[in-house]
C-alpha cells in the first residue's frame, strides 16, 4: 500500500473507534477525521472545506426547516389527534403506530416525526396499560424505515444521489428510492407488528401506570429549629447548602406552600424546606444547622407543584444545547428558571451528585419550573416533554398553505423541472415569507451536527476515493467474490454498510460505503446503481444498537431499554431487510 492509503486507512480506523467509543460527538470526530487528512496532504487546502458546498448538505438542512414548517402548521398534530384516538389491542395500535411515523418520515425527518409522535405514544400506552417499551422501539425503527422511501426521507439517500450525480452525471430523483424502499418498508413493519414487538423485552421506564421518577427517593422536607443557625438568614446566604449540592426548590410557612421562593426570602424558626438532595449530605446538614427532618408523610409529586410552577419530564434531544453539560455549567437554575430534581439514564434513577453529571442524548430529566415559560425554556434547551401536550391545531389556512408549499416542492423535483436542492429551497423560502416558519425557527431547526459530519466527511471519503484505498477495498471484494454471482457482492455491500450504520452515523455511513460500492461496480463492469441503492439501504437499517442512529437513542430512555436490547429485533429485522432489499434492487436496478 502506499503512504496516503496506510494515512487514510488509519484516519478511518481512528474515527471509527471514536464514533464507537462516543468520546466526543460525531460532529466533532468528522472534524478530527478532516483535519487529519488535510494536514497531511492527502487533499488540496482549497478543497478542505468543499464538503460543505455539496448539494447534499444543503438539502439535508433545508428538509429540517420544512419539516419544522409542517410542524408550525398543525398537519402532523391533526395526525397525533388521530392516533391519540384509536382502539384496539396492541397489533393493531403498532400497525397504525408505524404506518404513520413511517409514513411521514419518507417526507420530513425521521427524528422529528418519531419526536413529534413520541408524547402520543406515551399518553396511548398509559391508557391502554400497555409497556411504553413494547411501543418505543418498534416506533424508532419505522422511521428508519420509512426514510429509505424517497430521496428526502433521510440523509444517506440524499447522499447517495449526490455520489450518483458524480458518477453518472445525473443524482437519483424523488421518488427513485420508491420501488426498493417501499417494498422493504412494508416488509419491515409487516415483521414488526406480527412478529418482533413480541422479542422486546419488557422494561419499567416510563410506564403507563406511574412516573419514572419516585418522589420521596430525593426530595425531603426539613424543618428550620428555634436553634437553627440559619434563621434569620435569606435563602441565597446559605453557602453550605450550595457546598453540599442541596437543592431548595420549596418552603412551607403557616400552612402556605411556596414553590421556587424568592432568594431574598428570610428564613424563620418553623419553616420548613422542600430540598432535593441525596441522604448523605442531609444527614451532615442536620447535624451541623439545626435542620430537622420532618418525617411526615411521603411527598407526592403534587407537593411540588402550584399554579405557577409545575413539574414536568422530558428527553434530551440529539441536537440539545444540554449535551456534555451539566446543572451546574450550564446554569440551569439561574440562566433558565429550571430546577433539575432527577435524572434517569436507561431506564434507571441517577444518583449522587446531580450537578456533576453530563448529559447524554436520551436523558429522562425531572424539571421544576414555571407554567408560563416551562414551553419555551425546554425548547430551548432542545429537550422533548414526555407528558401529553397540547396539540397545535394550526389554522385551516396554514396548513392548505403548508400543504401545496411542500407537495409542490415535492412535484417539481420528482418530474425533473427543478433539482431538489433548488426546489427545497424555494419551499423554504416561501415558508419564511408567508411566516409558517419564523427566521429563528428555521435556524434552531437545523441539526447543525449533521451539517458539520456530512460537510466534513464529504472531503475525506474523497481521499478514500483519490488515494486509491476505495479502489484496493474493491479490488479485495472483487478476488473473494471473483467465483460467486454478482448478486453476492451486491449483499456484502448491504450487509457491510448495515453492520458499519449500527455504530457510527448512518450519514458517515454512506460517505465511505458509496465510494467503495461504486469502485466494486466499475471494477464488475455493471451499474453504479444497484450498489448505490444497496448502501443507502443499508445505511438505514442501524437496528441493532442504540448509538447508531438518533431515534433508537431518543427512545432509549423513556422505554427503559438496555444496549443489547436493541438486537433482539433489530437482527431479525436486518435480516429481513436484506432478504427483501436484494431482489428488489436486481428487479428495479439490473447490474
Amino acid at each position: 500500500m502506499t503512504t496516503g492509503q496506510w494515512i487514510i486507512f488509519g484516519t478511518l480506523l481512528l474515527t471509527l473507534v471514536l464514533f464507537i467509543t462516543g468520546r466526543w460527538r460525531y460532529d466533532v470526530v468528522a472534524l478530527i477525521a478532516l483535519l487529519i487528512v488535510a494536514l497531511t496532504g492527502l487533499i488540496p487546502a482549497e478543497k478542505v472545506f468543499s464538503g460543505f458546498s455539496n448539494s447534499a448538505v444543503v438539502t439535508v438542512a433545508a428538509v429540517l426547516v420544512l419539516s419544522r414548517g409542517l410542524q408550525n402548521s398543525g398537519v402532523v398534530d391533526v395526525i397525533g389527534g388521530w392516533l391519540a384516538a384509536l382502539k384496539g389491542g396492541i397489533a393493531i395500535q403498532l400497525a397504525a403506530l408505524t404506518g404513520i411515523v413511517a409514513f411521514l418520515s419518507a417526507f420530513m425527518n425521521n427524528v422529528g416525526a418519531l419526536a413529534l409522535l413520541l408524547p402520543v405514544v406515551l399518553q396511548l400506552a398509559r391508557k391502554k396499560e400497555f409497556p411504553a417499551s413494547v411501543l418505543l422501539m418498534p416506533l424508532a425503527f419505522a422511521s428508519l424505515l420509512g426514510g429509505m422511501t424517497t430521496l428526502i426521507g433521510t440523509p444517506p439517500n440524499i447522499i447517495a444521489a449526490s455520489f450518483r450525480e458524480q458518477v453518472v452525471g445525473e443524482p437519483f430523483r424523488m421518488f427513485d428510492f420508491t420501488p426498493v424502499g417501499g417494498g422493504v418498508a412494508i416488509a419491515g413493519l409487516l415483521f414488526i407488528v406480527l412478529v418482533g414487538w413480541r422479542l422486546i423485552p419488557t422494561r419499567s421506564g416510563k410506564d403507563s401506570s406511574k412516573s419514572l421518577f419516585d418522589i420521596e427517593n430525593y426530595i425531603t422536607e426539613v424543618r428550620l429549629s428555634g436553634k437553627s443557625t440559619l434563621v434569620g438568614k435569606r435563602l441565597r446566604e446559605i453557602g453550605d447548602f450550595s457546598k453540599a449540592e442541596i437543592l431548595i426548590i420549596g418552603l412551607v410557612r403557616g400552612g402556605e406552600r411556596r414553590m421556587e421562593p424568592s432568594s431574598q426570602t428570610k428564613l424563620q424558626a418553623g419553616d420548613i424546606l422542600i430540598v432535593r438532595a441525596d441522604t448523605e449530605n442531609i444527614k451532615k446538614l442536620t447535624g451541623t444547622s439545626g435542620l430537622e427532618l420532618v418525617g411526615s408523610e411521603k411527598i407526592q409529586r403534587e407537593d411540588l407543584e402550584s399554579e405557577d410552577v409545575t413539574l414536568l419530564e422530558a428527553v434530551i434531544m440529539p441536537n440539545s444545547v444540554m449535551y456534555g453539560g451539566t446543572a451546574r455549567s450550564l446554569d440551569l437554575r439561574a440562566r433558565y428558571g429550571v430546577n433539575l430534581l432527577a435524572i434517569s439514564r436507561q431506564g434507571k434513577l441517577l444518583r449522587g451528585r446531580l450537578d456533576h453529571i453530563r448529559f447524554q442524548t436520551g436523558d429522562v430529566l425531572l424539571l421544576q419550573s414555571h407554567v408560563e415559560t416551562f414551553k419555551k425554556v425546554v425548547e430551548t434547551l432542545g429537550c422533548l416533554p414526555l407528558a401529553g401536550r397540547d396539540l397545535r391545531i394550526g389554522l385551516p389556512r396554514q396548513m392548505i398553505l403548508a400543504l401545496v408549499v411542500f407537495i409542490s416542492a415535492l412535484t417539481l423535483a420528482a418530474v425533473g423541472l427543478v433539482p431538489v436542492q433548488v426546489s427545497v429551497i424555494a419551499a423554504v423560502v416561501i415558508m419564511v415569507i408567508t411566516k409558517l416558519v419564523t427566521l429563528q425557527e428555521a435556524y434552531e431547526s437545523v441539526d447543525w451536527p449533521i451539517i458539520i459530519l456530512l460537510g466534513a466527511m464529504i472531503p475525506v471519503g474523497g481521499a478514500l476515493e483519490t488515494t486509491g484505498g476505495a479502489e484496493l477495498i474493491a479490488d479485495f471484494l472483487l478476488r473473494v467474490s471473483d467465483q460467486l454471482p454478482a448478486g453476492v457482492t451486491l449483499v456484502v455491500i448491504l450487509v457491510g454498510t448495515m453492520f458499519l450504520s449500527d455504530v457510527v452515523n448512518n450519514a458517515a455511513a454512506v460517505v465511505l460505503m458509496a465510494p467503495i460500492g461504486i469502485s466494486v461496480a466499475q471494477g464488475m463492469g455493471v451499474s453504479v446503481d444497484p450498489f448505490l441503492m444497496a448502501v443507502s439501504i443499508g445505511a438505514s437499517c442501524a437496528f441493532l444498537t442504540p448509538i447508531g442512529h438518533q431515534s433508537n437513542t431518543l427512545v432509549m430512555g423513556p422505554g427503559g431499554y438496555k444496549f443489547g436490547d436493541y438486537w433482539r429485533m433489530g437482527l431479525l429485522l436486518e435480516i429481513v431487510v436484506a432478504i427483501v432489499a436484494i431482489p428488489l434492487i436486481l428487479v428495479f436496478w439490473p447490474l
